[in-house]
């Protein structure tokens, strides 16, 4: 779907402009932390919706294994691992609200030299 590959796009552009020597004082990271702290609480949702899509489709289409092994096994094992992901992706969105929590109360100023 293009809207994985836009996200995957926009998480690389992120590590480039965050690689070292950059500077992000905390209003900044502060900002990006809201918006990734999103991606936090909406991606348990999204791989839920994909566990049920992947279930659903062994009612809909001739599904098969490769090797000739039982594709509900394979759905049930590719379930639990979203199921696990969306988790942990609950957790990240805990986790980066309480980074964003944590510099709240900072603002900056450019040296004058």
């Amino acid at each position: 779907m293009q809207y994985a590959d836009q996200a995957n796009e926009s998480i690389r552009d992120l590590t480039h402009a965050t690689m070292l020597p950059a500077q992000l004082p905390a209003p900044l990271v502060y900002e990006v932390l809201g918006n990734l702290k999103g991606v936090g609480s909406r991606l348990p949702q999204a791989l839920q919706q994909l566990a049920k899509g992947l279930g659903r489709s062994i009612d809909q289409y001739d599904v098969y294994e490769d090797d000739a092994s039982d594709p509900v096994q394979s759905i049930a094992t590719a379930t639990d691992h979203l199921t696990r992901a969306a988790q942990l992706a609950d957790q990240l969105g805990d986790e980066l609200a309480k980074a964003q929590a944590a510099i709240s109360r900072q603002g900056y100023r450019t040296r004058t030299e």
